[in-house]
């Protein structure tokens, strides 16, 4: 009897974690922010190796013409040809594309 119990209550518990994982999805379906930040890191190291880089934790209102979303802002900073780049970035919070790269 102790057997089967544990296991009920082992079973349970997986599977209250997956609802309430899957209940906390839906309410705030955003990416984390180091998971857009990396993204975005791995598209720079494609054209070279890139020195620094930060974002912003919370996200942020953004709006451009009649299109407003949730961003995080971040930027990243390069050497190239001996010059140091600066970037500024705007990452839509859900599906973490960049909606706007500003050189700096």
């Amino acid at each position: 009897m102790r057997t089967r119990d544990l296991l009920l209550g082992f079973s349970t518990g997986i599977a209250a974690g997956f609802l309430i994982r899957e209940a906390a999805h839906r309410i705030d379906p955003t990416k984390p922010a180091e998971l857009v930040l990396h993204g975005i890191k791995q598209s720079f190291k494609a054209e070279g190796p890139i020195d620094g880089s930060w974002i912003y934790m919370k996200t942020e209102p953004f709006k451009r013409q009649a299109i407003s979303t949730d961003v995080y802002r971040g930027g990243i900073s390069r050497v190239r040809e001996g010059e140091i780049e600066q970037f500024e970035f705007f990452a839509d919070a859900r599906t973490g594309t960049v909606v706007e790269l500003i050189k700096i």
